[in-house]
């Protein structure tokens, strides 16, 4: 379970000055928070320290121009098609703040020591001087992020009059009625708001002047708020969402808008689903062949006339069939009394009706056939295919120049090979004779040949499913099995 920090729950170091006089005595310079920003990522630069972990695939192109964005002091905006890491890279950007920074302690805001904003910290500070009592917020504490949506209001970003305050006694003019909204609070502090353009075009219009002008203003308060924040955002492309648009006065207001993209690199593409998937947390091993048979699965859809490229092929598409995929080797584990699951290429067959919902297809490509088609399913055909070709291409880049004629012999001549969710891998390994090339097909597909059974079973379904593919053999299914056999 993530546990959410709050400021009580991270202790400061106790070597650290609690008061503005010992706080200068120490000789603590302020900074702003871009040039916080900036000063840490220059000294990752040059230390050879990665800014980024965890991100995969953004190392030529997109890391680039953020991090030009940022030593420039410019807001940004990642443009990008959803699933392309978007919030994940956003995410990163709390680690290029300072681990501790100082605030007025007990203030609303997270108000520096040397520049109380807000009129009681001000008038504190005036009372106490070098005994204003300073406090220490850690850096994940520091980065607010908020889903735009079409019912976000003024208040919900910039702030409101509290009438709880107002009822207190106190007038409707005093600067503090006002309860503020999650950008000042935001104060010293990094603001992502995802999904720009779904905000409306009247709320937008309250950002400007936390971009410009660096304050806000709250239902005509001449209240002078001077915010120290760093705003990023993420949209999709207008012309698929047709949800809203950013209004061009807010978007000259970002110095920097950085496309992003998928992966272009299969190696890229597999790390990424490997790293996310998390599959160790559902107890079956899946090789790093099935992950690059989802990986070219996701490319090819990405690729396809069928699918509406508008909309995108998520990385999530691609980690969820992991998962999917592991969870299929779990449960066939349970069902042939296996000790340790190892996901295995029959496995795969889960994935096109699980997945298909995460898919927008074009027009002509019918999720349920109407009654007087013919009966075909359009999108599972497609699916389908595909990920025969992810298999197929993926098998032809891992064996290369390896000649399975023996195991097509073998097979063809009465040596069947049943598999299927109730199929053990020693069964699989059984049904075959003992032949050289199988020690290579496991080598070539990550399997010790004198390993467990599951790994090697799996590399030899990939070969056999390779085979039948290039109509070497034949496969019938039925019941739950599928077996190769003769063409």
């Amino acid at each position: 379970m993530t546990v959410i920090p709050t400021r009580g729950s991270l202790e400061p170091p106790t070597t650290l000055p609690r008061t503005l006089g010992a706080l200068r005595a120490c000789g603590h310079v302020q900074r702003d928070v871009k040039g916080e920003v900036r000063a840490n990522l220059l000294a990752a630069l040059r230390s050879g320290r990665d800014p980024w972990p965890g991100i995969i695939g953004f190392g030529d192109t997109v890391l680039p121009q953020l991090e030009r964005a940022l030593l420039a002091g410019h807001d940004v905006v990642l443009l990008g098609e959803r699933g392309q890491g978007k919030t994940r890279l956003l995410r990163t950007l709390v680690g290029l703040l300072d681990e501790w920074t100082p605030v007025v302690e007990g203030a609303e805001l997270a108000e520096h020591p040397y520049r109380p904003i807000t009129p009681g910290s001000m008038r504190r500070a005036a009372e106490l001087g070098d005994d204003l009592p300073v406090g220490w917020l850690h850096r994940s504490l520091r980065y607010t992020e908020k889903l735009a949506t079409p019912d976000t209001s003024v208040g919900d970003l910039v702030g409101d009059v509290d009438p709880v305050k107002v009822a207190q006694g106190r007038s409707l003019g005093d600067p503090e009625t006002i309860h503020f909204g999650l950008v000042p609070r935001a104060h010293r502090g990094i603001v992502a708001i995802n999904e720009l353009p779904d905000l409306a075009e009247r709320i937008q219009v309250s950002l400007l002047n936390v971009m410009e002008e660096r304050d806000i203003q709250v239902r005509g308060y001449t209240l002078r708020l001077p915010l120290d924040v760093l705003l990023v955002a993420t949209a999709n492309p207008e012309d698929y969402t047709n949800r809203g648009r950013i209004i061009t006065p807010l978007k000259d207001r970002f110095g920097a808008e950085i496309r992003t993209h998928y992966p272009r690199e299969m190696a890229a593409e597999v790390a990424l689903v490997a790293q996310e998937a998390d599959l160790g947390s559902i107890g079956a091993e899946v090789g790093e062949v099935l992950l690059e048979v989802l990986a070219r699965f996701s490319r090819q859809l990405r690729a396809s006339a069928a699918i509406d490229q508008r909309s995108g092929v998520s990385a999530r598409f691609a980690v969820a069939g992991a998962q999917t995929v592991a969870a299929a080797a779990l449960r066939r584990s349970a069902l042939t009394g296996e000790d340790h699951a190892v996901a295995r290429p029959v496995d795969l067959e889960s994935v096109p009706a699980v997945l298909r919902g995460k898919l927008e297809f074009e027009s002509g490509y019918y999720d349920q056939p109407p009654e007087n088609d013919s009966g075909r399913d359009g999108q599972g055909e497609v699916l389908t295919h595909l990920l025969r070709r992810a298999v197929a291409d993926t098998a032809r880049a891992r064996l290369r120049g390896l000649n399975l004629t023996p195991l097509a012999a073998a097979v063809s001549g009465g040596h069947r090979v049943a598999t299927g969710e109730r199929v053990p891998a020693a069964e699989v390994l059984a049904a075959l004779p003992e032949l050289p090339v199988l020690h290579e097909v496991a080598t070539r597909l990550g399997a010790a040949p004198d390993g467990p059974p599951g790994p090697i079973a799996a590399a030899v379904e990939l070969a056999l499913e390779s085979l039948y593919l290039t109509r070497k053999l034949g496969k019938d299914a039925d019941d739950g099995r599928t077996v190769y056999g003769a063409p």
